[in-house]
């Protein structure tokens, strides 16, 4: 993250993404796949960490074959209709895996207040409390009982963040978006 200054003084937190160029790696039809898709080839790879399958020469939407590349990932895009290009005030949907946290407590995990400390508690500050029992549950732990466990990592949707400027192979977003550094991210116009 970094932050940009207006002509006014005022700062905007905003988030640097760096675009990558995409390759159309095959076209998917109704006729022949049963849906209309458009499949993209992203990144560059060492042919060595490419499997043999995935070893393929870029199509474009003629069907022409272009120079073979090797793409670090593939991606299928459905219902895709006219391609605009993003400019800076357009209003975007960021779409990406969150952070990985591990395993967690509930605390942390699901905003739990825990135990008290007082009144003949010794070590249950952090600890879940009851979870049911026999009367409501009918001697089992329920389905989507909250409890401790893996946190993060989870595919998020932030909407509504808007576009503060485009430099080049950078676009400036405001505010956060999921993910670390790194993290492969889907952005739609809204």
């Amino acid at each position: 993250m970094s932050q940009v200054f207006a002509e006014n003084g005022t700062v905007t937190p905003v988030t640097v993404i760096k675009l990558e160029p995409l390759s159309v790696t095959q076209v998917k039809t109704t006729a022949k796949d049963g849906y209309a898709a458009v499949q993209v080839g992203y990144g560059v790879q060492k042919e060595s960490r490419i499997k043999r399958p995935q070893r393929v020469a870029p199509r474009s939407p003629s069907g022409e074959v272009g120079k073979s590349q090797f793409f670090r990932g593939f991606k299928e895009v459905r219902g895709i209709g006219e391609i605009e290009a993003i400019t800076a005030g357009d209003t975007i949907q960021v779409s990406g895996i969150s952070k990985g946290r591990g395993f967690q407590g509930v605390v942390k995990r699901h905003g739990f207040h825990g135990g008290r400390r007082t009144h003949g508690q010794k070590h249950s500050e952090r600890e879940p409390g009851s979870i049911g029992g026999a009367g409501r549950a009918g001697g089992r732990v329920a389905k989507g009982m909250r409890m401790a466990g893996r946190m993060g990592g989870d595919r998020v949707t932030v909407k509504n963040l808007k576009v503060v400027s485009v430099e080049g192979d950078k676009l400036f977003v405001s505010g956060a978006v999921p993910g670390r550094r790194g993290t492969l991210l889907e952005i739609k116009a809204i």
